[in-house]
This record gives structure tokens, C-alpha cells and sequence, in this order.
């Protein structure tokens, strides 16, 4: 499981720290020079280009313009470094195959996310070790393999057809209150099953619970996870009241013999290669992870989705008349077939995580030194025990691979261009990659797409609030404001 955007603040707060240090570094931002045919070291940004590049961190354009700059000027790999603080930037395709393929043993997290275990507890991620570790990221991916979708259909399905039958015929909803509540939701029901004590009794606490949650994911919070700061206070105690809530879900579930189809029940059901049974305290943070990561990253993209379909009528006639024609084809209902012949809805979704994605980078540690080699052919070194970043926002910017990439076009996924297939491997990666793939990729568009295919055909949508400004200061971008809808 991937948690973004945290060392890329990680740089900008290095970046206004440079004011007071440019000066005395000056000296020591000149690149490496080694001899012909060796390999490179990265070039190292200079202190006049950070500071000069301030004024755009703090403008509306902020962190992804920062990057997209330092891209235009220093291409597909640089490197920061100053005041303790260091990173080397990747971007484009050809230089990223081993931040994505290497072997943990080469590179991996490391101690990256240390912030993550006072949100998931210490029973999971990093706070085991890296073999246990390792085992669970098998559970995750057994528990949300793509074949296991069709039976999460029915009841998303219902999910969305049970909250979008409350709505009144017309008036004004804000899309992002809307979605929020209703992903989650639909990641209650498969991820802890349908029963009374989970759907009637707690969702109101468990969705509270998250959002404070969420509200620990601040820099500050990022930076000093173990500092009793109000919002790592906050956070600690939505963590505990969430372990009691879950707790007792999975006791009582393991108690009364009953079996679900859901992926609590997978957890419970899980083993570890030397037969012993994942324990409460592991279900529990499991479990958490999955329901933070899917609420807040569909959550996102619902709402982008929102967006930008409403301010693209070309586009928006489109996929109602692909909805009209599916509707027609299964005699006005739909199943997990029909939702998989929605090519152009999809094609709408993935322009908008393209444009929109949920992180502006992944963060790795190189445990080996490695080579990296460019498009035009220069080599470079990435040394051992130095941080790598991988700048998605920028990659799916780049103008060789994507036409036009700040045009919202969801024909460039079409049959005819392909522009993701024709540019190669890594070139979209909003999902990432690799051996840190997201796994919960089907889910996402599963989510989004039925959410949308009843919206397309039962309702009409004039959005009156402006285009959403992206806020970064959380570890995933998420939309500023509210999204008024008519």
C-alpha cells in the first residue's frame, strides 16, 4: 500500500528553509564531473533555482508547478539535498523500472512511513517486521484480487441505488459530502460484510472516526508522528475507539460461526505460511488501512470526476449516450458485464486520475546502489541508503507521451490512441506500479463507475460551484472547498 505525498512536502518545507542557507551553500551546488563513459551523479539543483521557485510553492499553482519546473530544467533526474534533508526526483518511464521492480531487499519503504503506525497501529506494516510484513501484503491482495469483483457488484450496487433513492427529485447537493458518505458506505459493506452491528448501529461513528482520523495526516502530523500535538492526539484516540469498534465486530463474528462473503472475513480466515491465524489486533488494522485507503482515494476521484465531466459537455453527452445504449442492451438494468462494456465512462474516470492523481509522488529507499539510464542515453548513479521519489503529477504531464497534457481528453484511452499503451510501460501511473502496485485499482473504478452510471441515468447535473483548487497539505491532494451541484 502506497501512502503519497509525504516527502514531497518533506520538500517544500526544505525549499523555504533555503532562504536562510543559500548563501552558505553556494559553493556546493555545482554538478559532480567525472570522466567521459562513467556514470553520472544526479545534477543537483541549485540554491538560486529553489529560491527562485518560492513564489510559485506559495502561488494557486503550487508544489506540482514547483516539480513540472524543476523537470523542465533538470530533467528526468536530479537530486536535493541540503539542511539534512535529501531526495532524488525520477521522472518519465525510462528511468523508473527499478523503483518499481527492485526486490525490497534493493529498495523498498524502510522506515519512510514511520507515520503510518500510530494511524494503523503497530500490528501491521511497519510495525512488524519485514517478513510478517510481507505476508500481509499477501492477504491484502488475496483479499481484493480482480477476480473477486464480480462479487463486490451486487452490493456496491445496492449501496448506491439505496442512497441515491433518498435524493428528492431536484434541488442543490454538495458532490463531495455526497460522495465521501456514500464510498464509504459502499467500503463498509464489502469490507465488513452487511451485518446490523457494522450498517444500523456504528457507521455514523466509524465514518466520524475516520475523518479524524484523516485530520492526523497534516505535515506536521507527518513529520512528528509521535509528538502529543492536538491533532496526533485526535488521531490516536480515533484509532483506539476505531480498534474497539472493529474488535468487537470480529469477535462477535468469529464467536457466532457465521461465514461472509466479505473481506473482513477473508482476514479473519487468512494464515501465515506457518499455519498460526492472523490475530484481532491484525484483522483490525488490516481492515483500517483498506477502508482509509479506499475512502479517501475514490473519494477523490469521484469528486474530480464530478468536476470535470460537468465542464466538458462533449464528453458528458457521451458517456449518457453510452449509458442510453447499455441501458437499452440490458433492458434498462445492468450487471458486472454491462458496468464492463462502460469503455467510455472509464476512459472519463482514468482522464481524471491521469490529470487529477491522488499523489504527487512515491517515496523509496535504495538499499543497493543503482543505474538509472535516461531516454537520451546518460547514465546515472543512485548511491546506496538515499531516498528516490518518483514524480507521478509529472509523469503524466509529459508531452511525448500524453497529446496535449493539460487538456482533459478521455479519447487519448481510446481503441484508437492508446496513448498509455503506446507510450510504454510506467507511463501512467496513478496507480502505481510493480511490486507496490494499488491493489484496490478494480475496486476504485468499480466504485466510481456505478456511481456514475445511476447519476447518468436518473438524474440531471449543472455544476454551479467553481473548478476545485487541489489542497496538498494532507498526504493525498484532495479537492478545496465544496462542489455544488443543481
Amino acid at each position: 500500500m502506497e501512502f503519497p505525498g509525504t516527502w514531497c512536502w518533506c520538500g517544500a518545507v526544505a525549499l523555504v528553509s533555503i532562504i536562510i542557507t543559500v548563501l552558505s551553500t553556494k559553493n556546493k551546488n555545482s554538478r559532480a564531473r567525472h570522466p567521459e563513459g562513467t556514470q553520472l551523479t544526479p545534477p543537483l539543483v541549485s540554491g538560486p533555482d529553489l529560491l527562485r521557485l518560492i513564489p510559485t510553492l506559495l502561488s494557486k499553482a503550487g508544489l506540482p508547478a514547483v516539480f513540472t519546473g524543476l523537470y523542465a530544467k533538470y530533467g528526468s533526474v536530479f537530486r536535493v539535498s541540503f539542511l539534512g534533508f535529501k531526495m532524488i526526483f525520477l521522472a518519465e518511464p525510462e528511468v523508473t523500472p527499478h523503483f518499481y521492480h527492485g526486490l525490497d531487499s534493493e529498495i523498498s519503504h524502510g522506515d519512510l512511513y514511520e507515520f503510518t503506525v500510530p494511524i494503523f497501529g503497530p500490528a501491521i506494516g511497519l510495525g512488524r517486521d519485514i517478513a510478517t510484513r510481507n505476508e500481509q501484503k499477501r492477504f491484502h491482495f488475496d483479499a481484493l484480487k480482480p477476480s473477486r469483483l464480480p462479487g463486490d457488484f451486487a452490493p456496491m450496487l445496492q449501496e448506491v441505488e439505496s442512497y441515491f433513492g433518498k435524493w428528492g427529485k431536484e434541488g442543490i447537493v454538495d458532490l463531495k459530502f455526497e460522495f465521501d458518505r456514500l464510498i464509504m458506505l459502499m467500503a463498509c459493506r464489502c469490507f465488513l460484510g452487511i451485518g446490523e452491528e457494522v450498517r444500523e448501529k456504528m457507521f455514523d461513528e466509524i465514518d466520524a472516526l475516520f475523518r479524524e482520523l484523516a485530520k492526523g495526516m497534516k505535515l506536521a502530523s507527518i513529520l512528528f508522528p509521535y509528538l502529543p500535538t492536538p491533532l496526533n492526539r485526535s488521531r490516536d484516540r480515533a484509532r483506539i475507539r476505531l480498534t474497539e469498534i472493529l474488535s468487537d465486530v470480529v469477535e462477535t463474528r468469529k464467536r457466532s460461526g457465521r461465514v461472509e462473503e466479505d473481506t473482513l472475513q477473508r482476514f479473519i480466515d487468512s494464515r501465515y505460511k506457518d499455519g498460526s491465524p492472523t490475530s484481532v489486533e491484525e484483522v483490525v488494522g488490516m481492515t483500517i488501512s483498506l477502508l482509509f485507503a479506499g475512502k479517501h482515494n475514490s473519494s477523490v476521484a469521484t469528486i474530480y470526476s464530478a468536476a470535470c465531466l460537468l465542464t466538458h459537455p462533449t464528453y458528458l453527452k457521451a458517456v449518457i449516450e453510452e449509458q442510453e445504449q447499455i441501458a437499452k442492451k440490458y433492458k434498462g438494468g445492468i450487471d458486472f458485464n454491462a458496468v464492463m462494456e462502460m469503455e467510455m465512462l472509464h476512459n472519463c474516470m482514468k482522464e481524471t486520475i491521469r490529470m487529477h492523481p491522488p499523489s504527487l509522488a512515491l517515496v523509496r529507499k535504495a538499499h543497493l546502489p543503482f543505474t538509472v539510464q535516461t531516454k537520451e542515453g546518460k547514465q546515472y548513479e543512485i548511491p546506496q541508503d538515499h531516498p528516490v521519489a518518483t514524480l507521478i503529477h509529472v509523469n503524466n504531464y509529459i508531452p511525448y507521451i500524453y497529446k496535449d497534457p493539460h487538456v482533459y481528453d478521455p479519447y487519448r484511452f481510446g481503441r484508437e490512441r492508446k496513448e498509455d499503451i503506446a507510450g510504454g510501460k510506467l507511463s501512467f501511473m496513478s496507480f502505481g506500479a510493480g511490486r507496490h502496485v494499488c491493489i484496490g485499482e478494480g475496486n476504485a473504478y468499480l466504485q466510481m463507475k456505478l456511481i456514475w452510471s445511476h447519476l447518468l441515468r436518473n438524474f440531471e447535473l449543472e455544476l454551479i460551484s467553481p473548478f476545485p483548487e487541489t489542497d496538498w497539505s494532507n498526504f493525498v491532494g484532495k479537492p478545496k472547498g465544496n462542489l455544488f451541484v443543481r
